[in-house]
């Protein structure tokens, strides 16, 4: 395939996308349709823009690797102790138990039984994408079934790991190539330790190398180098790389790093992981759904069936009541992204065939479509059930709005409101690029992280959007007012407080979207001159009864004065 040819189908397919991904987001149906879409229309069955779906299938393999990074850095250890029980035990349960009955489904429709195994726990997994899309927009995140389907989520985005991780030994035990057995496991677990080490004692030293130097730009190749780099010593000993992405996300969890980090991901990973689905759009064989059509829609209503029950059961014998098991088994029966992810896999290392590949792909995508309309029946049946109770609500989830204040800066004013904030038991996380400034609050127990709070990006990995208040502090005005800017720009409705240096620096952050500002300098005359006039004989009272005359109205006594002194000058 030329270079040309290549520029010009992803163009095509990025502008396909642009189109057909919101469409379906406005039909319920979410993005990952809208991609499987656009990959249709421009592939050999629509457009025919390109015909070589394998080169762009391998290239777009890398969104899998980012993809799989980003949940290992997202998967702080304490969270998920915290819902041990509910990730372990339910959605254990279900990745087992379910990938055990499609697995005996498939080997009794005559596929061999190791890769009946892999088409079983290809299966046994839910769309993410689907389920959480879903839960947020109706609110339900902190019901029973949200809480029950999150964690089972969780677990099966685990579970793809291990999976991912064995599917190329499977490829070189199918074709008799490679190492004996113990010898690839020997090699693969120097490799995973040599992973581990290298991310627990060298990375944090390198990140915070590029992040004292202050380039940006060093920063974003060394993050970007260290996902591509892992995953590439991964497949060297035939494991996946998804494998070696993930290790290190999880092992750069917990650093002060992690949002600076996600931020540089974060593009990444949309753009490869939505050109990953559309690849598989344009592997979509619709000569073949002519053919076996009906055959397709009989096993994909039998997936369906198996998975909805199996999660009825086990969310019953959990100790969930019958509407809440209801509303998780008709809202994750489908077969997910990962399925995809896993079966892109297999074809890869040639442990199943391209025909069985294809049917797999139309079966998948079949039971997403209808993901929610069976979420809409059973919405339906549970509000006929319960009546007008409403959903039953639990606490959130942990990490799910875990920083309730947003601090954009920790210099020694940001330092001071989460000091004070700390002391009050208040959940907040403060993000600076000042490197010993962070290094030094983290080691007296801050909720400090690296990151450059001005950028979009950064915030939403920090997860702004889920903060009920934003405070910034910064000591740069451009910063701040571009951060202001942000805030408002993605998230409407948050509010936001800050710190400026005078009234006109007030007033720009105020039209910017700032809710309540603090000019400085103001602050500092008025102070020195509460305590002139106490000094003089003023009643305290009558000093701080003044200086609360003065910040009426946003300082408006002192804009007046300004103006005419303006005016008297001109």
């Amino acid at each position: 395939m030329h270079q040309e040819d290549l520029l010009l189908a992803v163009v095509v397919l990025m502008l396909a996308a642009a189109v057909s991904v919101p469409f379906f987001r406005w039909l319920g149906l979410g993005s990952v349709i809208g991609f499987l879409t656009a990959g249709v229309v421009v592939g050999p069955w629509g457009l025919k823009i390109t015909t070589e779906v394998e080169t762009i299938r391998h290239f777009s393999e890398f969104g899998v690797v980012f993809l799989l990074f980003l949940i290992g850095l997202e998967l702080r250890l304490e969270k998920l102790w915290g819902i041990r029980r509910l990730v372990f035990g339910l959605g254990g349960s279900q990745v087992m138990v379910t990938g055990g009955l499609i697995a005996v489904y498939a080997w009794a429709f005559n596929v061999p039984w190791n890769i009946a195994l892999v088409v079983g726990f290809g299966l046994a997994m839910s769309s993410t994408a689907f389920g959480l899309q879903i839960l947020t927009e109706k609110g339900e995140m902190g019901t029973r079934h949200g809480r029950a389907s999150f964690g089972i989520l969780l677990m099966q985005d685990l579970a793809v790991v291990p999976m991912l991780a064995i599917v190329p030994f499977m490829g070189t035990m199918t074709r008799g190539e490679g190492d004996p057995m113990w010898v690839g496991m020997l090699k693969a677990a120097i490799m995973i330790l040599g992973v581990i080490a290298f991310g627990r004692f060298a990375l944090p030293r390198i990140f915070r190398l590029m992040a004292t130097s202050g380039n940006t730009g060093s920063f974003a190749g060394i993050a970007t180098i260290t996902v591509l780099g892992a995953a590439w010593l991964m497949e060297q000993v035939n494991l996946s790389m998804a494998l070696g992405a993930f290790l290190v996300g999880l092992l750069l969890s917990d650093s002060e790093y992690r949002h600076q980090i996600e931020a540089v991901i974060q593009p990444l990973r949309e753009f490869l992981l939505g050109l990953f689905f559309m690849a598989v759009g344009m592997s979509v064989d619709f000569g073949l759904m002519m053919e076996n059509g009906l055959v397709v829609f009989g096993h994909a209503m039998g997936i369906l069936v198996i998975k909805a029950l199996t999660l009825y059961v086990l969310c019953r014998l959990a100790g969930y009541t019958g509407i809440s098991a209801l509303r998780v088994s008709l809202l994750l029966p489908q077969a997910g992204e990962f399925g995809f992810v896993l079966f892109g896999a297999a074809i890869a290392h040639s442990v199943m065939d391209e025909e069985l590949f294809k049917h797999l792909l139309l079966l998948i995508a079949m039971t997403m479509a209808l993901t929610p309309f069976l979420d809409a029946i059973s919405t339906r049946i549970a509000n006929r059930l319960a009546g007008t109770t409403g959903p039953d609500m639990e606490e959130g989830l942990p990490g799910e709005s875990e920083h309730h204040v947003l601090i954009a800066g920790f210099g020694r004013v940001g330092e001071t409101v989460a000091l004070m904030l700390k002391n009050s038991d208040v959940p907040y996380l403060a993000l600076d690029i000042n490197t010993k400034a962070i290094e030094s609050g983290r080691a007296r127990g801050f909720h400090a992280f690296y990151g450059d709070a001005s950028k979009s990006s950064v915030l939403q990995a920090a997860g702004a959007g889920h903060a009920k208040l934003v405070i910034v502090t910064m000591d740069n005005r451009d910063a701040a007012e571009r951060a202001v800017s942000a805030i408002r720009l993605l998230y409407p409705g948050v509010p936001i407080q800050a710190r400026t240096f005078d009234l006109a620096h007030s007033e720009k952050l105020l039209s910017l979207g700032a809710n309540f500002t603090v000019p400085e300098h103001v602050e500092v005359s008025l102070q020195l001159g509460r305590e002139a006039l106490l000094r003089l004989g003023r009643t305290e009272s009558y000093a701080n009864e003044l200086a609360d005359d003065i910040r009426q109205n946003d300082y408006a006594v002192l804009r007046r004065i300004a103006t005419t002194e303006e005016e008297g000058h001109a």
